[in-house]
């Protein structure tokens, strides 16, 4: 990948030296340091687990950089195959030791430390929770819709959840890389990788599939009819700094919310976001993953009141995707050199693909979308009309199109054109985005790396 600003980006994606990167126009030029110890991605057949975060790649590059588990020993390089290893390899002491966690193969969370599969039931045995209960003690036309469920069920609920929790939450410290090894179709199904209050993070080469909540919970107060609320998230990063999530795919499948029933006139939603960034979370690169088959996609910012949140989404797909590609509050966002496919996919309907708002200073640079014939370009932005979304380049269906002028035309929450800061990490940015419906098809996701 060239290291300009208007250099073209290789399929490999963001690893690489910070040497010959770092000119005038580097990180050193901004204030921002200089990434020490990087891998070469492109010398040779690199360890991707020992890959650091290339120079000037996005907001997780600033400062110190992103290295991960680069600097671990022997003892802290392990192979995992089951989620029993991948637990063991995730607490293995002391505590902030640079660890790599090499997973082979896929990695099934709901099961127990014997590897046996473990499914709602078994998470619900001893609580005294059923579904049936729980529609009968809540119903509207019993329950009401002014107050959150509450009593014997919403809390036998609770307990069932918690125990699935223990299993498929895993939490990741500070100092790691997990990677995903090469030809194996490495990857975690029904999990969630929790980044909570941890730095220097690196998620390479995996596969996250149908990150499923057994137990969600009825809001009648969420929004006019009320919502199920689901709990897990594919990968989390809650109060994180300085992560790199690379080169993963994200997918419901084979779950999809079509097969979901509905109660109390709401579809029982059992999947929340497949990438989340909130609380704080800050100095995020997220590149040069595919985004599949999923509603509510990527949060970032847990609420209006959230704070940092800089974040760098680039070379990513997002196909089949309903909303929140993604939803920012609050942070500097910087987008370049997405491919958005609004086709519809196994049930999932394009409602929009970006929101603004909270505040959130989005710049979007040289992002592709394509848009399918039942939509038009006023529906790819939403917001709250605070948000902006300053943006050049932008293509839809090979065509460059000023989005807030679609979007604001035909809306009444409008959308500031002006974003107030210029990025100036952006390794790799293509000038033009007419080729990346083809090149991203290619390099993104699980399973390129090699």
């Amino acid at each position: 990948m060239g290291a300009g600003a208007g250099g073209g980006g290789g399929a490999g994606g963001g690893g690489g030296g910070a040497a010959g990167a770092a000119g005038a126009a580097g990180p050193a030029a901004a204030g921002l340091g200089v990434l020490p110890f990087a891998t070469r991605a492109d010398a040779g057949a690199p360890d991707l687990a020992r890959t650091a975060l290339a120079a000037r790649d996005g907001w997780a590059s600033s400062g110190s950089g992103t290295t991960g588990g680069q600097a671990a020993d022997a003892a802290h390089d392990t192979t995992v195959t089951t989620r029993a290893e991948l637990v063991k390899a995730l607490r293995a002491g002391p505590s902030g030791a640079p660890r790599i966690i090499r997973i082979k193969g896929r990695i099934d969370a709901n099961t127990d430390d014997q590897g046996r599969r473990l499914d709602c039931a078994d998470y619900a045995k001893g609580t005294g929770y059923t579904l049936a209960a729980y529609l009968k003690a809540y119903d509207p036309a019993v329950w009401g819709r002014s107050k959150l469920p509450a009593g014997a069920q919403e809390s036998a609920r609770a307990a069932a959840q918690a125990r699935q929790a223990e299993r498929i939450a895993l939490a990741v410290p500070s100092h790691t890389t997990i990677v995903g090894v090469p030809g194996t179709d490495a990857g975690i199904n029904g999990g969630s990788l929790l980044v909570q209050k941890a730095d220097n993070v690196i998620i390479r080469n995996l596969a996250f599939a149908d990150t499923r909540d057994c137990f969600p919970q009825w809001d009648p107060t969420d929004g006019s009819e009320g919502n199920w609320n689901s709990a897990y998230d594919s990968v989390t990063l809650r109060g994180a700094t300085h992560a790199w999530i690379d080169h993963n795919t994200f997918t419901d499948s084979p779950h999809f919310d079509s097969a979901n029933p509905r109660h109390f006139g709401r579809a029982y939603q059992v999947h929340d976001g497949a990438l989340d960034i909130t609380n704080a979370s800050d100095l995020v690169t997220v590149s040069y993953n595919r985004f599949t088959d999923h509603d509510k996609t990527m949060l970032i910012g847990s609420s209006d009141k959230d704070s940092k949140l800089r974040v760098t989404l680039h070379h990513n797909v997002f196909q089949g995707v309903v909303q929140r590609a993604p939803l920012a509050r609050v942070g500097q966002v910087h987008l370049y050199n997405n491919h958005f496919d609004t086709t519809a996919r196994n049930g999932y309907a394009h409602q929009y693909s970006v929101n603004a708002r909270a505040g959130v200073r989005i710049v979007a640079q040289h992002n592709h979308w394509t848009l399918s014939a039942d939509r038009k370009a006023s529906q790819i932005l939403s917001g709250d009309g605070t948000g902006a979304f300053a943006g050049s380049g932008n293509m839809v269906n090979g065509t460059v199109t000023d989005l807030v002028a679609a979007h604001n035309a035909a809306n009444k929450k409008k959308i500031k054109s002006e974003a107030a800061w210029q990025p100036a990490l952006s390794r790799g940015l293509e000038s033009s985005a007419a080729g990346l419906p083809a090149s991203l098809a290619r390099s993104a996701g699980a399973g390129v790396l090699k």
